[in-house]
This record gives C-alpha cells, sequence and structure tokens, in this order.
C-alpha cells in the first residue's frame, strides 16, 4: 500500500523561526537566543528542513522507531479520520480494541489489559496509581539514573536534574542506586545490587511498598545496561514482599532493543509495563499502561480512579496498529537487532582513535558513548546532573554541521537510530560521529573545545 505524495507547498522558514521565537515555548531551555531547527518533513530515517536532508540518528526523542512518514501509517491514519476522529474514553472504538489486543499479543507474559495514555509520562503516572489501588500500600522504589516523564509524580519518580526545580513532588518516593557495571560500586555484580535493593526495602517496611519501578535501559540518564540476573532478583524481591514490579519501556519497548521489549533479554515479566514512543512512532501522541492478569481482574470489582479525556484516541490507536502490523510484516524488530550489531562493533571500533570515550554500551539500536577525562580514572568529561551542557552542545553541533543529528546530554551520546536503518546510513552516521568526537578529545586533553 502506498500514499501518493502531494505537492509540499514551501514552507517560509524565515517565517516559521519568528512566530517561533514570538509564540512558541521550547523545552529544556531558557528561551532567548535559541533558535531550533524548522522541520518541514521526513522521509524515512531522514528529517527534511527545506532543501535540507538530516540523518536522525537518534530517532529524534528515540521514538520515531519506524522512521518518518511511513506511508502505511500515514494511510492508517487518513483512512481513520475519514471514518470516525475521536470517541469519548467511556465508549470504545475498532482501532482503540485491536490495539490493545495487538500488544497484548506481542506483550512478555500475561500482559493482557491498556489503560491508553496520550504519552509516556501519564503512562508512568497511571502505573504508579494502579500499583497503589491494587496493593493498599504507598511507597514506590525507583532507580537514581533514571527519568521516567516530566508530570508531577513522573518526575518525581525520575532521578536526574530535571525533577529538581519543581520539587517537591508527590510523597511516597524512595531512590536505590543503579546496577552500573561501568561506574557504580557494584560493578558487574548483580548480587551486591540486589543484596542493596533489599535493605532499602527492609528501610522502608516491605508492607508499606507498592512498587518497584524501572527502566530495563536506562535511557538518556546514562544508557546504563544492568549486569545479567539484576531483573530476574527484582522480579524475585517483588514476589517474595508481594511489591508490584513496573518495568517502564517507554523508551525501550517496541523493538528498540532488537525485541519486542526489553524485559525480554532477561526472560522477566513485570506486573505492569509502560510503553508510549515506538507504539506509534510518535505520528499521533499516545502511550499506555498495561497490566497482568491479576491487577486486571482487581478492578473488575474495584474502580479504577482515572480517566483522561483522549485515553485510546482514534487517530494515535489507528496509526498504533499499523505500526504494529508494519513491524511485524517488515520484520523491523528483526532489522533493529541485525542493525544493532553492525553499530555496535562500528561504536567500539572508535575507542581506538578517541581516548575521550570510556564506555560504549548498548541493546539492538538503542547505544550510548561515554565521555571521560581519563580512561583510567573515569572522570566524567562532563559531570552527570552538572550544570554545564557546554560538551553536549558542541558535539552535537557538530553533527548537525555534518547533517546528522545525535541527542547529547552531559558526557553521554544517545545513538539510537530508527529501526528501518540501513548498514550504509549507519555509517554516514558513524563517520559524523567519529569526526564530532575529535572535539571531546582536544576537550579532554586541554579542557577547550575550540
Amino acid at each position: 500500500m502506498v500514499v501518493t505524495p502531494r505537492r509540499r507547498q514551501a514552507v517560509d522558514l524565515d517565517q516559521v523561526k519568528r512566530d517561533t521565537r514570538d509564540h512558541v515555548f521550547i523545552s529544556w531551555m531558557a528561551q532567548s537566543g535559541i533558535a531550533p531547527l524548522v522541520v518541514t518533513g521526513g522521509e524515512g530515517s531522514w528529517i527534511l528542513s527545506g532543501d535540507r536532508r538530516i540523518l536522525d540518528f537518534s530517532s529524534t526523542l528515540v521514538n520515531t522507531n519506524l522512521g518518518h512518514q511511513h506511508p502505511k501509517v500515514i494511510r492508517a491514519i487518513v483512512d481513520q479520520a475519514e471514518r470516525l476522529t475521536y470517541a469519548a474514553p467511556a465508549f470504545t472504538d475498532e482501532p482503540r480494541a485491536t490495539l490493545a489486543r495487538m500488544i497484548a499479543e506481542v506483550a512478555p507474559g500475561d500482559l493482557t489489559k491498556t489503560l491508553f495514555t496520550t504519552g509516556g509520562s501519564e503512562a508512568v503516572e497511571n502505573a504508579i496509581k494502579m500499583a497503589r489501588l491494587y496493593t493498599g500500600r504507598h511507597k514506590v522504589l525507583t532507580q537514581w539514573r533514571s527519568f521516567h516523564g516530566q508530570t508531577q509524580g513522573a518526575m518525581t519518580a525520575g532521578g536526574d536534574n530535571r525533577r529538581w526545580p519543581s520539587e517537591p513532588g508527590i510523597p511516597g518516593v524512595v531512590h536505590f542506586l543503579n546496577p552500573d557495571p561501568y561506574r557504580s560500586m557494584f560493578g558487574n555484580d548483580a548480587g551486591k545490587a540486589l543484596a542493596h535493593v533489599e535493605e532499602v526495602i527492609w528501610y522502608e517496611g516491605p508492607d508499606q511498598i507498592a512498587a518497584i519501578m524501572c527502566e530495563p535501559i536506562v535511557g538518556a540518564s546514562g544508557l546504563i545496561v544492568p549486569p545479567d540476573g539484576f531483573f530476574q532478583g527484582i522480579r524475585q524481591l517483588c514476589d517474595r514482599y508481594g511489591i508490584v514490579m513496573i518495568l517502564d519501556e517507554v523508551m525501550t519497548g517496541f523493538g528498540r532493543t532488537g525485541k519486542w521489549f526489553a524485559a525480554e533479554h532477561w526472560d522477566v515479566v513485570p506486573d505492569i509495563m509502560t510503553f508510549a514512543k515506538g507504539v506509534n512512532s510518535g505520528y499521533v501522541p499516545l502511550g499506555g499502561t498495561i497490566v497482568d492478569g491479576p491487577i486486571s481482574k482487581h478492578f473488575d470489582d474495584h474502580v479504577l480512579w482515572h480517566g483522561l479525556t483522549y485515553s485510546g484516541h482514534a487517530l494515535a490507536c489507528a496509526a498504533g496498529v499499523a505500526t504494529v502490523q508494519a513491524y511485524r510484516d517488515e520484520k523491523v524488530v528483526e532489522n533493529a537487532a541485525a542493525m544493532g550489531e553492525v553499530l555496535g562493533r562500528e561504536l567500539r571500533g572508535l575507542m581506538e582513535r578517541h581516548p575521550s570515550i570510556g564506555d560504549v554500551r548498548g541493546k539492538g539500536l538503542m547505544w550510548g558513548i561515554e565521555l571521560v577525562k581519563d580512561r583510567g580514572t573515569k572522570e566524567m568529561l562532563e559531570r552527570w546532573n552538572g550544570p554545564s551542557q557546554r560538551l553536549a552542545t558542541a558535539i552535537r553541533n557538530a553533527c548537525m554541521q555534518r547533517d546528522v543529528y545525535v541527542m547529547c546530554r552531559w558526557n553521554l551520546m544517545v545513538i539510537a537510530p530508527p529501526l528501518i536503518v540501513t548498514e550504509d546510513q549507519l555509517r554516514v552516521g558513524i563517520r559524523a560521529i567519529d569526526d564530532a568526537l575529535s572535539i571531546a578529545d582536544r576537550y579532554a586533553a586541554t579542557g577547550e573545545l575550540s
């Protein structure tokens, strides 16, 4: 199925820039002097800005898993708009019901019933609420190195500095240290990390804890891949103390790590799982919270105290149905696994030429490069959670000058191209990163960015 392309109307880039400057807030930035890229279109792995083509090497916000303007998804949105654009959340409709079934079919274990949201933050909010309603307990344990969103509860659950300006957050959230094989005191020892988690459980009171919530692979707060055995151990702790296990798969879900969901790498099934981003590649805002059989049955006789005007929006769910079908038909998840092997090998190869690279880690098409001043001491080249983004900005700009977009934060580069990426496109991105890393090498040696 193809969509007949319409003739593109020229966009006045200068007018868009003026209107943005005068009338639009840009996230995560002081507003004076910023000049955001004007996006006029997209094609597969490419972002278009007027006549310029930019390789999207971080899937925008690690969400355009299927690439830009996939014709089957666009066609599904158009067809759905002609039939039904919206139904109240107390009703139901075909795309909502179909997508919920399709997600249950690919989700781990007995995860079976979904509450749809408009994004990842709301999905996390609902996961917290549902765990508390189900258990009758209050506390939620999360990792320090994490990000779960920017609504109040999700913000509190996160561990990086994006929560600081809006604190205090919700009560009852307790953090524990991540098992970071590269940097933490636990090293690659899952047993030591789990002993720490259990000690925190005892400090907080096992019968007070509703849930333990983790990203299976930490995203923009470090791109941390846990040691094998860690999540199996978290599952056992949750079972031992009657705690709900929540996995936040907003970033890792729908093929990003080379499997449908990252939990599959460790054969772990959570009680609740959140998703967004890759469910429809961001074409229409959508997220969700899916729960297992026991929690689903609990709400047969107990009120689910939550609702959203746009829960299960018809256009968003139609896009989701087409996206999941495309993942299946076009073997997108398999491509992510295969291209992930190539990407990981190429990124590790950069370490031979760039002494500022301390570590390269990831799975599938979700990789991180951690930059250090000295490999021996592992001193960060820019302090994580620190106020400075000078290095990250310089590297990102250098990549953009080479028409490659890469997400950079502090001393971390997030390499996460669309799951449809080709080997030739990977090499284009790698060359741009290779060039840009000369900035990090110079900064490590001299403290100067230019």
